[in-house]
């Protein structure tokens, strides 16, 4: 029994092209949408390149890209079958390419799916290339003079102010590393000295955090230095006190900000997939219905269209039993050959003697 079966006439199938090809271009619309949503997370993404620690962050970019891309070429290809189809002399010349590109088309629906499921499943990867490229960025910050390097304070703190975050995870993050340059480092000061010397690595760490960590809607100026130290600042308590630090960190700010990008991008190929299943379901049926017209010369009377000729059990099976015969095949050739070539031995063998 077919799966979809549908009984068409004149005006139905008319309907059914006139709506497809409609359908198709607003599918083309839809894939401006997606091939523009890809560029824009490409160019967000390449922002913040030097914080992040590799390029998988961009494969969801480039793939809405091409999504993009080959959406706009199959819809427009199938827009014009539609519209040809209207036409029983010009559907003549579609009707051989009409079961590849169907099969083509459907490779391409699988594809659109896995993309929308990246565009939420890769939240985890983002997350460890951002955790390790904030890491390594922060530790570059006091590089103002070292070529490759000397914009990354400014990268930082401009993140920082933009997003309201503070260091990796927080801003205690910046008590655990050298983030002021030596070149603004008296080290004829014993202060320097003892703080240098107290270090293993020979670092000259300070709990305080650059400037960009402030936040201005505090009504307390900030306290960016000896921020644990409570007997530093005048009515000051480190454990109790809200903080005029951003206490958010940079990694969840920005995982929040791109996750958030990524996800609307997600629902809505979800969408563009949903709405290319639909017209490939009705492009089939308006492919079947065409075909198995009785009489070609009268194309008012009626006739059936379907998405699979048979149930899609008995398609499976089918297909499993046409897969294996070429198997069977493949190893009967394999066995042939062998056998020929064995022979070729023989007679070489007997010639030779």
């Amino acid at each position: 029994m077919a799966l979809l079966k549908l009984k068409f006439n004149q005006k139905k199938r008319v309907k059914l092209a006139q709506g497809l090809w409609l359908m198709n271009w607003f599918s083309v619309f839809a894939g401006i949408v997606v091939f523009s949503m890809g560029l824009f997370l490409k160019i967000e993404l390449r922002k913040r390149s030097d914080v992040m620690d590799n390029a998988e962050s961009h494969f969801v970019p480039n793939s809405l890209i091409l999504v993009g891309i080959l959406a706009c070429a199959f819809n427009a290809f199938a827009g014009k079958i539609c519209y040809d189809s209207l036409d029983p002399a010009k559907f003549v010349k579609w009707k051989p390419l009409v079961k590849v590109y169907l099969l083509s088309c459907s490779f391409f629906i699988i594809f659109i799916f896995f993309v929308a499921l990246f565009c939420f499943l890769l939240r985890g990867s983002l997350e460890s290339t951002l955790a390790q490229g904030l890491k390594s960025g922060m530790k570059f910050y006091r590089d103002t003079d070292t070529p490759g390097r000397c914009f990354m304070k400014k990268t930082i703190d401009l993140l920082q102010m933009e997003f309201k975050c503070c260091g990796n995870n927080g801003f205690r993050d910046w008590f655990e590393i050298q983030w002021i340059s030596n070149r603004y480092l008296d080290f004829s000061s014993k202060e320097v000295k003892d703080r240098i010397k107290s270090n293993v690595d020979g670092r000259y760490l300070v709990d305080g955090v650059p400037f960009s960590c402030c936040n201005p809607s505090s009504p307390r100026p900030c306290i960016q230095y000896q921020v644990s130290n409570n007997s530093a600042h005048y009515s000051y308590d480190f454990q109790t006190e809200e903080l005029n630090l951003w206490n958010r960190g940079c990694r969840e700010a920005l995982l929040k900000y791109y996750g958030g990008i990524m996800s609307s991008m997600g629902v809505f190929v979800l969408f563009v997939w949903l709405f290319e299943l639909s017209i490939m379901i009705g492009l089939r049926l308006l492919h079947t219905s065409l075909e198995s017209i009785a009489n070609p010369e009268d194309p008012e009377c009626e006739s059936e269209g379907w998405v699979l000729e048979k149930s899609l059990k008995d398609t499976f099976k089918s297909t499993l039993e046409n897969l294996k015969s070429m198997g069977k095949f493949n190893q009967v050739d394999a066995s042939a050959e062998g056998a020929e070539g064995e022979g070729a031995k023989t007679q070489a063998v007997t010639t030779v003697s």
